[in-house]
């Protein structure tokens, strides 16, 4: 694909070549989920690039650019390896995904960043603070599977499959749409079938139409860890408990499948469902901060 300053870019095709993307995000983020083989094959698009950094034959590096969850903007993430940072690699990486998004059409584009480090190297390419997000993860005890709230059937997806896909429209577009963040989501119907479903996951039934949920997605690397999954309430249905009662179920299965870790991220914005989290026992872990940036760029900086 590209070549310069002795880094070799190359796009992932392989499943080894995924197994090495994987390999780069495991050591450079070891604490969060990282999506194992066939979830990066399930979101495979024709906009969505995946790239290797190799020096000397030896992987130093990774890049993600796709299609931003929010409006109107790319989404980039340069990785790279501790012992290679400060050697080019980040900005040959930064200089491929960033014109893949110009080729996507996008006026500007977001990354986030976790550490001062990677702050600084965002700024320095002109990246500016634009959001931020939290980390908040609790570690799992005795949890008892909590009694519903009057009014209320809770069903698994696995017992009604059918209902995840058929809620897009109306819950699904009505949640998405109350997001805290700094640009409103953009998020298809075939996203919503796909990367925004967990295993388990929770449904609160209304006269049988979904009006919440909540799940976990497992570690693929590690069993004893789990992510929340999209945690949601109708608006017209907030207040009753339904949330809180949800995410209590997800974490008494937590329990009872070997699961001692589960973590999730809340925009700061959003201000009730962080302070549900504390009630429930989840601390905050790391700050995540989103950037942004008018395209095209030049990373000759």
């Amino acid at each position: 694909m590209t070549q310069g300053a002795d880094v070799e870019i190359a796009e992932c095709v392989s499943d080894a070549d995924l197994e090495d993307w994987r390999t780069v995000r495991l050591s450079v983020a070891p604490g969060e989920r990282c999506m194992s083989v066939p979830e990066l094959r399930a979101a495979a698009s024709p906009r969505r690039l995946m790239v290797l950094a190799r020096r000397d034959g030896v992987v130093v590096g990774s890049g993600l650019a796709d299609d931003s969850d929010t409006e109107g903007a790319g989404f980039v993430v340069p990785r790279v390896m501790a012992a290679h940072r400060r050697t080019g690699v980040g900005s040959a990486l930064l200089d491929v995904l960033a014109t893949h998004c110009v080729g996507l059409g996008h006026p500007e584009v977001v990354s986030g960043v976790d550490d001062e480090g990677s702050l600084a190297f965002a700024t320095r390419f002109g990246f500016a603070e634009v959001d931020r997000e939290v980390e908040q993860t609790v570690t799992v005890g005795e949890e008892p599977e909590p009694p519903a709230p009057a009014g209320v059937e809770v069903v698994t997806l696995a017992e009604r499959p059918e209902l995840w896909d058929t809620c897009y429209d109306g819950f699904g577009t009505e949640v998405l749409a109350d997001f805290a963040v700094h640009t409103p989501l953009v998020i298809s119907a075939e996203q919503w079938s796909t990367t925004w479903r967990g295993d388990p996951m929770f449904l609160a039934l209304d006269a049988g139409e979904v009006i919440g949920c909540a799940g976990l997605r497992l570690d693929p690397d590690h069993p004893d860890r789990a992510e929340n999954t999209l945690t949601a309430v109708r608006r017209d249905h907030r207040g009753r408990g339904i949330a809180v009662h949800l995410k209590r179920l997800a974490l008494h299965w937590a329990a009872s499948h070997g699961v001692t870790t589960v973590s999730t991220w809340t925009q700061v914005g959003n201000t009730p469902m962080t302070t549900l989290n504390e009630r429930l026992g989840y601390v905050t872990t790391q700050v995540s901060i989103t950037v942004s940036r008018t395209l095209p760029m030049s990373t000759n900086a």
